[in-house]
């Protein structure tokens, strides 16, 4: 049961402040009808705002007033100065906005505070920040906020150790998570730790091809099988694997639309498909691949032969 609120002039501790009410002209057009509370609690805070009191009370007040409006960007940054001022624990303001974010999860002032107060801890909040962005995901795993902020606490904090098997986790869990695809290719590509694209390349290109074989309608793998052969367009047109990968998958749907259009990247940047290959898909898919090659002339085969498929 929530405790009964108590107006500020009816505290003894704010009885020496003189409340500052909005000014919003002689003869406001359209005033907004606000709730007494949140009148209240806004007269109070412009009147420490005003007189730049960074004090336990102002850090209070500014509570009571996220709570009226948790999107409220001066009330925040004067909490930030509040906060510097005390040089309190800045680990029970991490306790403090997870309570916040429960009712708030995509509120931008909330995820740049915690920004804010986790680089101000450094490395011990490691663990609370890859816990906390855990559990938001866990309630919306598409949530940009979330995503963001726990891409930034890696680079910044670190933790990355984990963090491949926790987008394999995600994905074995739901493998049309887009942004469980995209997370991946970020700790590929940026952990200190994996020795980078290129290095993953092997590995990665089996896992993603194994994805697209038990579900070839998921656009993101397909997405991802490219990307990992980014600034090296040879590897991509001259790798046996992706090209048994895309037949493979047209054996099954000979108009897939996912494995022709990756078919066409291909020959757009120098495929030269051999006979087999012809004969394999591009007949048994007349209706799409050659009308592709009717309508993309510039995408006819030129430099690169392809292994005969087995």
């Amino acid at each position: 049961m929530e405790e009964e609120w108590i107006p500020f002039r009816r505290r003894v501790e704010w009885s020496d402040v003189n409340p500052v009410p909005q000014d919003e002209g002689p003869n406001p057009i359209v005033p907004i009808a606000y709730k007494d509370e949140f009148v209240e609690v806004m007269d109070y805070f412009r009147a420490v705002y005003l007189a730049d009191e960074r004090s336990s009370r102002s850090l209070s007040l500014t509570a009571e007033a996220i709570r009226c409006n948790a999107g409220n960007y001066t009330v925040w940054h004067f909490r930030r100065l509040v906060l510097e001022a005390l040089h309190l624990n800045l680990l029970h303001e991490l306790d403090y906005l997870e309570h916040v974010a429960g009712d708030n999860p995509k509120n931008y002032q909330i995820w740049h505070h915690r920004r804010w107060v986790a680089g101000k801890i450094g490395a011990d909040a490691t663990v609370k920040e890859l816990d906390f962005t855990r559990k938001v995901l866990s309630l919306d795993a598409k949530n940009y906020h979330a995503w963001s902020h726990r891409q930034w606490a890696l680079q910044a904090l670190g933790g990355w150790e984990g963090e491949l098997d926790y987008c394999h986790h995600l994905l074995k869990k739901d493998v049309f998570n887009n942004s469980a695809w995209n997370q991946r290719y970020f700790v590929v590509t940026k952990s200190p730790f994996l020795g980078g694209l290129t290095a993953m390349r092997a590995s990665e290109v089996c896992y993603t091809i194994e994805a697209i074989e038990t579900n070839p309608e998921n656009e993101s793998p397909w997405r991802y099988l490219c990307g990992l052969y980014k600034d090296d367009t040879e590897s991509w047109v001259t790798d046996p694997q992706v090209t048994s990968a895309i037949i493979k998958v047209l054996y099954m749907k000979a108009n897939h639309v996912f494995a022709l259009s990756t078919l066409l990247d291909l020959l757009c940047h120098g495929l030269k498909p051999n006979e087999a290959l012809k004969r394999r898909t591009f007949h048994t898919n007349a209706r799409g691949i050659e009308y592709t090659y009717d309508k993309f002339p510039f995408a006819k085969p030129t430099k690169y032969e392809l292994p005969s498929p087995i």
